[in-house]
């Protein structure tokens, strides 16, 4: 038997896409079925929202920046790029991305949708664990 035959007769295993979903664009939202895990990454709760206005099925709090890099980015005393090495260190140092994408394929998701709350789409924390979730997902 070629390798190529062999390497058809196993099954393949799904990696789950993972994307980005602003909390104010998608509140009232009903989600789009079980093949969608929806996870809010802020360490806080979004200001203003109530909690059954957005469609989630997680709250992972473990995975948000701590709250001191946290603060010093909002407050200006970090730039950005400063931010996402502290916070990628944290992420190594942390066994919560890997769980976030163990309770994923749990969960049977074939989409991880990381919810946040920041205005800035393109500098923000969600960003930067979408980044370090897809290379651990490889």
């Amino acid at each position: 038997m070629t390798a190529g035959k062999k390497a058809a007769e196993q099954p393949s295993v799904e990696r789950p896409a993972v994307e980005l979903g602003r909390v104010r664009e998608l509140l009232d939202d009903d989600g789009s079925g079980p093949a969608e895990r929806r996870v809010l990454v802020d360490r806080l709760w979004p200001r203003g929202i109530a909690k059954e206005r957005l469609a989630h099925d997680a709250w992972d709090k473990d995975v948000a920046p701590s709250s001191d890099l946290r603060t010093a980015f909002h407050q200006g005393d970090l730039e950005y790029g400063e931010f996402r090495k502290h916070y990628l260190a944290e992420l190594k140092d942390s066994e919560a991305p890997r769980q976030l994408l163990a309770d994923a394929a749990e969960a049977q998701a074939r989409t991880i949708v990381l919810l946040y709350a920041a205005k800035d789409a393109e500098h923000n924390h969600a960003r930067v664990l979408r980044e370090y979730l897809c290379k651990l997902i490889g």
